[in-house]
């Protein structure tokens, strides 16, 4: 399956991309937003793109042939920003684009148990060498009071204290080790009416384990601050999430720091409500469907 880009006109209508500009895709995936941008800031405006995993900067390698010398690639994580640029001397940095998106390429490509539409085994890292948790070390090792708080905190999951219980008398008899084990621990614990909603009732569970796994929401904390120290008067920022959770501290950060009027910068809100996919990309692109963007300016 090929990965597109979600809401990529609106992102190029708030970041501007304009001649010789520079711009870092945080979450450059295989490509698309990037290419996008680098359409907009020629002959000689540059994308520096990171992404974790590896798999990704490959997938993302044929951008070096199209926009010659104007890519700039970093296997690292958005979290480590401003050692990024400093190692890659990457300025002027007129917009960042953060991408917080899974790419269909994970989900469909790498079997590392982001989905539950195959028997896959449960590591859920982006980058293999990022650390060395995996969603089976903490089904098997973590105490069932800890399973449970990371799925009521990042999954938002009603039946969080069910699933705990039955993923820690399940591990008793056996280790947990694959995709399709797990949905049947989360099966159990879920009333049968509502095991057929608009969303799989494995959905919740998955999220929280990715999100613990790879400390997603402690890496957005991380790296908001620095993206507004980095960028240039006059940049701007674009964010695309797609769960409460991320969006929620994306809006509350900028929005206090619009309150805050720092000295290193202010920022003006550009979208007071996320923008969200029309009909026509959701139907082009049904994983569009929850993702939300928001735009800021450094001021």
């Amino acid at each position: 399956m090929i990965h597109i880009p979600v809401l990529t006109k609106e992102v190029l209508e708030l970041l501007k991309p304009g001649r010789n500009e520079n711009f870092v895709d945080c979450t450059i995936g295989e490509g698309g937003h990037a290419a996008a941008i680098l359409e907009k800031n020629g002959p000689e405006g540059k994308v520096l793109g990171i992404d974790l995993d590896p798999s990704q900067i490959l997938s993302s390698r044929w951008l070096e042939t199209k926009f010659k010398g104007r890519i700039v690639l970093a296997n690292d994580s958005y979290a480590n920003l401003q050692k990024i640029i400093k190692e890659n001397n990457f300025v002027p940095i007129n917009g960042i684009l953060l991408d917080l998106g899974m790419s269909s390429r994970h989900i469909e490509e790498l079997k590392k148990g982001f989905s539950f539409k195959s028997d896959q085994a449960l590591d859920m890292r982006y980058g293999d060498l990022a650390n060395d948790l995996t969603a089976e070390i903490i089904l098997n090792e973590w105490p069932e009071d800890k399973i449970e708080e990371i799925l009521k905190e990042y999954g938002e999951e009603k039946f969080a204290g069910r699933i705990a219980k039955n993923i820690a008398e399940e591990r008793k008899r056996a280790r947990i080790k694959s995709t399709f084990q797990l949905v049947e621990i989360i099966r159990k614990a879920i009333p049968l009416k509502m095991q057929h909603g608009r969303i799989h009732f494995a959905t919740k569970t998955f999220q929280a384990l990715r999100i613990a796994v790879n400390d997603e929401l402690n890496n957005l904390k991380k790296v908001l601050p620095d993206i507004i120290s980095v960028l240039s008067p006059g940049g701007r920022i674009a964010i695309i999430s797609f769960h409460s959770l991320e969006d929620r501290i994306v809006k509350n950060f900028f929005k206090n720091k619009e309150r805050e009027n720092p000295p290193d910068g202010g920022i003006e809100i550009l979208t007071k409500k996320p923008l969200t996919a029309g009909s026509g990309e959701l139907k082009l692109n049904p994983r569009s469907r929850s993702a939300k963007l928001r735009a800021f300016e450094k001021i």
